[in-house]
């Protein structure tokens, strides 16, 4: 299979200041979805897919062929709109194998007997290592756990999709402090990514734009390695994860983390509508 660099398009989602990519290659003109968002109105619980439908709408126009819907972890700040995707353009929806571990854990957070904790409904589970095509493109699947215990990396050419694990320089690292989550795994994750060329490009899926910067969702590993402001090449684990335990305890848990959870890890479907034909979600009192 071809390295060759892929053709990436990607789109800001400025509500929860998520960066969703469309991975192509250009020579099949085959593509996968990463860390897609479905609106969603917390105080009325509604969804919409205007966000999700900027992108359909590219897929089409670009005549692109949908191979898979990655997930970089299960997200807490977004619902999936993977599903919708899958049901425009086919395609597998794909994360990695430790979901497993996530739904576990929070089938009891939610005291949930109806959330899988199989991996399903999820198409396929990557493996650490495991390779995968995206049309002629070679990726790979790197396990960068830390944030939460099922994240993992895609590689593809000369780039690499990291979901939470980083952010821009100037930003850090992603919090440990969810269920799972752990800062001495997650400093070994990011070392994993600079074990990258240095030339290796970065796609982010969050910028929170300090000092009311524009986005940025693209770094380089020499970057985040020179001048990331909490975990460079320099900081020692026990510095980091001092700074990490210590900042985790300031931070208010994301605004829609008690929806997203329990739908991004049933793929992005919503539980299972009721005798009236509606979906509810759960609302755990000071359980997080």
């Amino acid at each position: 299979m071809s390295t060759q660099t892929p053709t990436v398009q990607s789109w800001f989602h400025a509500p929860t200041f998520t960066a969703t990519h469309c991975i192509i290659d250009p020579e099949t003109r085959h593509c996968a979805i990463l860390d897609s968002v479905l609106d969603f109105d917390y105080a009325s619980g509604r969804t919409k897919t205007d966000f999700a439908d900027q992108i359909a709408a590219y897929v089409r126009e670009q005549g692109l062929t949908v191979d898979w819907l990655l997930e970089s972890h299960a997200h807490a700040d977004h619902l999936s709109a993977a599903p919708y995707l899958k049901k425009l353009f086919g395609g597998q929806i794909a994360i990695g194998e430790h979901i497993q571990d996530v739904q576990k854990v929070f089938s009891q957070v939610f005291n949930d007997s109806t959330m899988p904790t199989d991996g399903s409904p999820f198409d396929h589970l990557f493996k650490d290592g495991e390779t995968f095509a995206i049309g002629k493109l070679q990726a790979r699947v790197m396990h960068t756990p830390g944030h939460t215990p099922a994240c993992v990396t895609y590689l593809v050419g000369d780039s690499a999709f990291v979901g939470d694990t980083l952010f821009m320089p100037d930003y850090g690292t992603a919090r440990c402090d969810f269920p799972g989550g752990d800062a001495h795994v997650l400093y070994q994750s990011v070392h994993k990514l600079y074990s990258l060329p240095p030339q290796t490009k970065l796609y982010l899926c969050h910028d929170y734009m300090p000092g009311g910067r524009d986005p940025i969702w693209q770094t380089t590993v020499q970057a985040e390695r020179e001048g990331n402001v909490q975990l460079n090449a320099q900081t020692t684990e026990e510095e980091f994860v001092a700074f990490r335990k210590k900042r985790d305890a300031t931070l208010n848990m994301p605004a829609l983390i008690l929806p997203s959870v329990q739908v991004n890890v049933r793929a992005g479907e919503m539980p299972k509508p009721e005798a009236n034909g509606v979906s509810y979600l759960k609302l755990p009192v000071n359980a997080l």
